[in-house]
């Protein structure tokens, strides 16, 4: 078949499925380690900017990352309205901090990562994405298990976000996407607190897994709503679940969105306002009908399991 002329020789390969996978192009690599859970590399590609890898699972890099945080964080913190207490579960690279601390109303953000190294590495590697968040005085950094930090009955949250790397067997999060989870992360919210958790691919061949987490989450909150974001680095678009016990505005009117982010964040946002939330509270038919025909949940018995881990080679 014909070629083209490449300008690297060592790639990053990642399995998307037994038949599928998404290769880019490495120029450096800034870190490599194995941890006391996982493979982490940070790498500075041709086309993405600088990577982070974990267990061969892209997570995000410099040049699309706004297009997974800014969903990840606005729409939830939209839908309370005005959050004072924030807690993160993951979010190694410190970019969800980023955007969570673009709130005015935020008096207190705790950030529970199980690895120190990795985040370590990031806040060297990365200032790109966490951009000083870890020096933010609202800030804490806790290194630890996300189930024990729970467990700890620290104050009620307005809004918990998890941001934990995909679930597969090898690695250390595939329970964190269990229904006993969820649970434990309504307990820990406040009234009208609201939850959301990165909830894996939309891509017709792999949203299997988006459609079951979203009917476990569903299977704990009173309101479950999916949506989505293009990452073109992820090779899909990306899958959100957003609850909470209180209603959800899944048709936000833009002008009132736009109003609240002005009065009450600092700005700087780059794809996320009120247009963009009404895009992306409005899922295409497929999906809807595929989610309202999913019946099965994730347990702690029965835990999700991503396919694969991927290589660096050469």
């Amino acid at each position: 078949m014909p070629g083209s002329r490449v300008n690297t020789d060592l790639w990053i390969t990642e399995y998307i499925s037994p038949y599928d996978i998404y290769q880019h192009g490495v120029v450096a690599v800034l870190d490599y380690r194995k941890t006391s859970f996982q493979e982490m590399c940070i790498v500075e590609t041709g086309s993405y900017g600088k990577a982070l890898v974990l267990d061969g699972k892209w997570q995000s890099c410099t040049v699309d990352e706004f297009l997974y945080h800014e969903p990840l964080v606005h729409p939830a913190c939209v839908a309370h309205g005005g959050p004072r207490t924030v807690l993160i579960l993951g979010g190694g690279e410190g970019a969800t901090a980023r955007e969570v601390l673009r709130w005015k109303t935020v008096e207190r953000v705790v950030m529970v990562d199980l690895d120190g190294e990795v985040v370590e590495a990031c806040r060297r590697h990365l200032p790109e994405m966490h951009q000083g968040a870890f020096d933010d005085p609202r800030m804490e950094l806790v290194i630890g298990d996300a189930l024990d930090y729970l467990d700890q009955g620290e104050p009620v949250w307005d809004v918990i976000i998890s941001d934990l790397s995909d679930p597969i067997e090898e690695g250390p999060s595939f329970k964190l996407f269990t229904k006993e989870y969820f649970e434990q992360c309504r307990q820990a919210l406040s009234s009208g607190g609201v939850f959301v958790v990165q909830a894996g691919p939309l891509a017709p061949p792999d949203i299997g897994l988006h459609l079951r987490l979203v009917n476990t989450v569903a299977a704990v909150f009173a309101n479950a709503v999916s949506y989505g974001s293009h990452v073109p680095s992820y090779a899909s678009p990306w899958g959100y679940v957003l609850a909470s016990d209180s209603g959800v505005d899944c048709c936000p009117e833009p002008a009132a969105v736009d109003a609240l982010l002005a009065a009450k964040t600092t700005g700087g946002l780059r794809m996320f306002d009120g247009v963009a939330l009404r895009g992306l509270m409005s899922p295409p038919k497929h999906i809807r009908e595929a989610i309202a025909a999913e019946t099965r949940i994730f347990t702690l018995s029965d835990p999700p399991k991503f396919f694969g881990a991927g290589v660096a080679e050469s």
